[in-house]
């Protein structure tokens, strides 16, 4: 019998879309849990961490985003054959996360004046930097980000970069034809892009 799985996360993208593509993608089932807002107090205490994204499989729950992706990205051959390949793959989406984290305080900053300055920041330095590290990799490895071939990388960086042009209402990848070649390999597979053209609207606004 196939494990049963349930991934909670908020009600938007963010964290827990690389992991919904990677269901996705391999035609896995999965309860996709989204947890309102208001709910998400009394949800809180339960989280090994206070935090989400959480997966159950077959009731055991696994935490901390980016090694959740990783199992799920196993399940369904999308990481290396082996360490060295692994390696490779990690580094890039650390790299990608790395550049997220970068955001956070933009995304809780409360007034108005120092969002903007942070915003603009963001957009002279740790973008430029970031998104041309990307577009070198994607160069390098014909339109993938690492192997020459698709990975969980790939997807995990199409899910994050998506998300956070879609907070900052900016193309992040435009004027970067690599990179959009590697979002063009993602977002064209079948079961992909069909679950991106009939996903739930993002809930939690950032502006």
């Amino acid at each position: 019998m196939a494990p049963r799985y349930k991934l909670s996360y908020f009600q938007l993208t963010g964290l827990g879309e690389p992991i919904r593509l990677l269901f996705h993608y391999g035609g896995i089932a999965f309860e996709d849990n989204r947890i309102p807002k208001d709910q998400w107090p009394a949800f809180k205490s339960g989280a090994p961490l206070e935090q989400l994204p959480l997966l159950e499989v077959d009731g055991k729950v696994l935490f901390q985003s980016i090694a959740i992706t990783r199992y799920v990205a196993h399940i369904v051959g999308l990481d290396g054959k082996t360490a060295l390949e692994n390696s490779e793959i990690d580094a890039v989406v650390d790299s990608v996360n790395d550049l997220r984290s970068k955001t956070l305080n933009w995304a809780y900053e409360t007034d108005k004046a120092k969002k903007a300055q942070l915003a603009a920041a963001l957009f002279a330095e740790p973008f430029p930097f970031f998104l041309n590290k990307f577009e070198s990799w994607a160069s390098k490895n014909g339109g993938y980000l690492a192997l020459g071939r698709l990975t969980w990388a790939d997807i995990y960086a199409i899910a994050i970069l998506d998300f956070l042009g879609s907070i900052f209402k900016k193309n992040l990848i435009e004027g970067h034809p690599n990179l959009i070649k590697m979002r063009e390999n993602v977002v064209s597979i079948p079961r992909i892009k069909a679950w991106i053209a009939n996903r739930p609207k993002d809930v939690i606004q950032f502006d």
